[in-house]
Parts: structure tokens; sequence; C-alpha cells
């Protein structure tokens, strides 16, 4: 299983595409490409938005399901999607709203 991320240009927040056709910042939005047709369409997503400059950084990234929760597969996408390790306050782990699934 895949997701497609990116960064949004405007900010650099970390971002993920979503199953509404939209650059959400919560991991747990993102479309999740389950087949190689699904991956393929999140690439060529992926590559129009770079090409229109809304995002940078774009990838395909491993992922697997922990309950209903999307995880990352590897630790550096783990830390985009929770926010800086260094201070609990700052990033996405700072929000409210924020459940750590790894």
């Amino acid at each position: 299983m895949k997701v497609l991320t990116a960064n949004r240009l405007t900010d650099g927040e970390a971002v993920w595409y979503s199953a509404t056709h939209e650059w959400v910042e919560r991991l747990d939005g993102a479309e999740i490409a389950r087949d190689r047709a699904a991956v393929e369409r999140l690439e060529t997503i992926g590559n129009a938005a770079l090409s229109a400059n809304l995002v940078v950084d774009v990838n395909l990234i491993d992922v697997e399901l922990a309950g209903d929760r999307i995880r990352p597969i590897r630790l550096r996408e783990q830390i985009r999607a929770a926010g800086p390790t260094n201070r609990n306050e700052h990033g996405k782990q700072a929000r409210p709203d924020f459940s750590r699934a790894a």
C-alpha cells in the first residue's frame, strides 16, 4: 500500500493527497493506493501538482494500516507525519486533534 506525499510550496508543510482530490495536512486523510493502477494514477497526480508548482518533493511512500490508522513504514515518513522530534509543542503533534499511529 502506498500514499502520495509532498511538501506544499507556499509554506513547506508536509501534505498528503486525499480521496477528496486535495492536499491535506493529516496523513489520516490520505488516499491509499492498493494496486498498481492506483499507484500509477497517484504518480500522475503528483507529477501534475509538481509541474503546477503546488508542491515539491513529491513521493509515493509505503504505508500499513494500524487498526484504522495509516502508518508510514519508514521512520523518516513517521516523523514527517508527526512533526519535528525535538519539541512536542511544535508541528503536527502539537495540534489538539493529533493522534500518533506510530
